[in-house]
């Protein structure tokens, strides 16, 4: 079932919500702006609903957003060192947003623009497909990128964010979904019980700037090793903020969908798998969160709520030994990542 309305308007123009409702009562509420998600209501081992992303209660608190919460990032995730790369000898200069860095797509990026959308309905789904249109040269990116956006819900139970993307011009590209989860609710406070698995056994290894080196490390016998089920609070201590790294999947093949995650949470019983096409995922743990006002008059501080953004590597546009990112004219981008929910 779909519910289709207005969220606000910006310069003049109107910001659509649609609301994606299947069999077993989950809700999911996305915005043309930013193709972001703003709600998503799952029930808990009691069959009592609870919204289980942070955002806001209307479309300001989204203009004025500065964590990315719930939005698609583009034209390329995470960070690039130095707000630059080189592609076939030429060199390419990005927005530098944190400090001398390239942040999710720069000052303007995927999260800041209005997305044409068009809601569907299927027998055992139903979902939004959103467009736009990157231009040459929009934060220093090279080619007019077309991108589509489709979230779909499945009477499965099942979240689905499916990417796909065209250049006329050789360029980069690297899109995620920046939704802040906790499974308790969006306004229970810390995520330190919350128990996590990812299907890796090594991270890329980053500097103060929060940039790889190029070096891959083993995360066994570290903070970082989420091998089998952990609390997230267990070593997050360790850490000088909490988690903010990219983790490489294991997979048997590339653009393999597999299995990349798992998170429970013990008191609602909820359950989150997560699986993807992708060749990592970055696992954060709202260390940057500062309190600022949510929805329903929340505050959301800092550990409040984690991240699992599935993507290639960050700063790939500049180490040509990680995956490629590079998208060539007559290819296709293709990238999908499954959210799939249940209790126990």
């Amino acid at each position: 079932m779909i519910k289709k309305g207005i969220f606000g308007t910006i310069n003049d123009k109107e910001v659509e919500f649609f609301l994606l409702k299947n069999k077993s009562s989950i809700e999911a509420k996305i915005i043309s702006y930013g193709a972001a998600l703003v709600s998503l209501k799952t029930p808990d081992k009691n069959g009592k609903l609870a919204d289980i992303v942070l955002g806001y209660d209307g479309l300001e608190g989204y203009l004025n957003d500065t964590c990315y919460h719930g939005c698609t990032v583009g034209r390329v995730a995470n960070r690039i060192s130095n707000a630059k790369f080189m592609l076939d000898g030429k060199e390419y200069k990005l927005t530098a947003n944190n400090g001398s860095n390239h942040l999710h797509g720069g000052n303007i990026g995927f999260n800041r623009v209005l997305w044409e959308a068009r809601p569907f309905e299927e027998k055992d789904c139903c979902g939004v497909i959103f467009k736009y249109q990157s231009s040459d040269g929009q934060e220093g990116y090279p080619g007019n990128l077309d991108i589509t956006v489709t979230y779909t819900l499945t009477n499965d139970n099942e979240l689905k964010i499916d990417y796909n993307a065209v250049t006329d011009k050789k360029t980069v590209i690297n899109l995620t979904n920046h939704s802040y989860f906790n499974l308790a609710g969006h306004d229970s406070g810390d995520i330190y019980s919350h128990q996590i698995q990812i299907n890796s056994e090594s991270i890329t290894e980053t500097d103060a700037d929060l940039t790889p080196t190029g070096k891959i490390i083993p995360v066994k016998n570290t903070p970082y090793d989420f091998t089998k089920l952990k609390p997230m609070g267990r070593d997050i201590n360790k850490l000088d903020m909490g988690y903010d790294i990219n983790y490489i999947l294991k997979k048997s093949s590339p653009m393999e969908l597999s299995f990349a995650a798992k998170v429970c949470e013990s008191q609602s019983g909820r359950v989150m798998e997560i699986l993807t096409s992708e060749p990592a995922i970055q696992f954060y743990t709202g260390n940057f969160l500062n309190g600022s006002a949510g929805k329903n008059g929340a505050s959301y501080k800092k550990h409040n709520a984690f991240c699992l953004e599935t993507q290639h590597y960050p700063d790939s546009p500049n180490h040509p030994e990680f995956p490629s990112v590079v998208l060539n004219p007559g290819d296709v981008y293709r990238h999908l990542t499954v959210h799939k929910f249940s209790v126990k």
